[in-house]
């Protein structure tokens, strides 16, 4: 069993996996190539050549334990049909919602629409640098965090629209249309090679706590279970929420995903599960001796408790691939 797979399933506190979230990207020199000339950010997710190239590109210069999968959340609500691009230095925007005609999309046209990001996937687990060696890892965004961007229909960096909470029916149906196509988007992930599913919910922390179960415990929970009954270790990513206690017990998560803005030493007194992340991204921004001195300072607390190393967010498109290189070998020479 791959170490990532293992400390999942088997809570092992002897081991330390590392994987990067945005490992495949923006900051190696590499993956600008290919993004220079390819500027349609979804064709090229779309594109399982490229796709899969690129998600290989960290694993052929580091000694990471998986590979996460070349894609993105907004691949769903694509895959249903709602315009989706990216603007360079704005985010994602997205086309109006046409909710009537989304709820009469089947689970055939939503994969065929896809099915390069579940090829490539394929093609990656049975990479021979990552088969018997590496987990592959697929993922989705939460159903709250799609709702927010399918509604919004951009980042709510700014701020959610006024009238986000008005059209409750809107909202019922969005939410029961989100749990039946993530469903098939994690099985097809499954089914094409991925041995762990993370869940970003990127935008968990603009909810209020008594919005919670409505927004995030309840439909990230139905997600969870679903991953179980695949026999696949699931892992959540409640970006900026505040108690991650009452998380963890609500939603069961095989492991949670913590941000930087979390207190770890909390979290390692209070969650029985596997934990993965909190190191803040920035510190690769920094130089090495206190690369080294943060690194140590999440793998001490964590030491007696299972442990996956990872950043609090994604790897920043400043950061030098050699940090990351001084980073995976601190973690693995621990």
């Amino acid at each position: 069993m791959n170490i990532l797979n293992e400390v999942l399933q088997n809570n092992k506190t002897s081991l330390n996996p590392i994987w990067i979230m945005r490992q495949a990207g923006r900051y190696l020199p590499e993956f600008r190539e290919i993004r220079k000339k390819n500027q349609n950010f979804i064709k090229l997710c779309l594109n399982n050549e490229l796709s899969s190239e690129i998600t290989l590109q960290p694993i052929k210069r580091f000694d990471l334990d998986a590979a996460i999968i070349f894609s993105d959340i907004l691949m769903l609500p694509y895959g249903l049909n709602q315009g989706v691009e990216f603007k360079k230095n704005f985010g994602p925007i997205l086309g109006d919602l046409k909710l009537n005609e989304t709820l009469k999309i089947t689970d055939k046209e939503f994969t065929k629409k896809i099915y390069p990001v579940y090829k490539a996937i394929n093609f990656v687990s049975e990479n021979d640098l990552i088969k018997n060696k590496k987990s592959t890892i697929g993922f989705v965004g939460a159903p709250w965090t799609l709702m927010v961007y399918m509604i919004n229909k951009q980042s709510p960096k700014l701020s959610l629209k006024r009238d986000f909470f008005s059209d409750k029916d809107t909202i019922d149906k969005l939410f029961l249309l989100l749990d039946k196509f993530l469903k098939v988007h994690i099985k097809n992930q499954i089914e094409s090679g991925a041995q762990v599913i993370q869940i970003f919910d990127s935008w968990a922390g603009l909810l209020n706590e008594k919005d919670l179960p409505k927004f995030i415990y309840n439909p990230t929970f139905s997600l969870v279970e679903y991953v179980k009954t695949l026999n696949i270790p699931v892992i959540c990513f409640p970006r900026g929420i505040k108690n991650y206690k009452a998380y963890c017990e609500i939603v069961k998560p095989d492991a949670i995903c913590i941000d930087y803005e979390v207190d770890p030493i909390k979290i390692e007194k209070e969650i029985k599960i596997p934990v993965q992340g909190g190191m803040d991204p920035k510190v690769l921004l920094t130089d090495k001796d206190n690369l080294k001195k943060e690194a140590l300072k999440y793998l001490d607390i964590f030491k007696d408790h299972p442990y996956i190393f990872n950043l609090g967010h994604g790897v920043l498109p400043d950061t030098n691939p050699d940090m990351m290189d001084y980073l995976v070998k601190t973690v693995k020479d621990y």
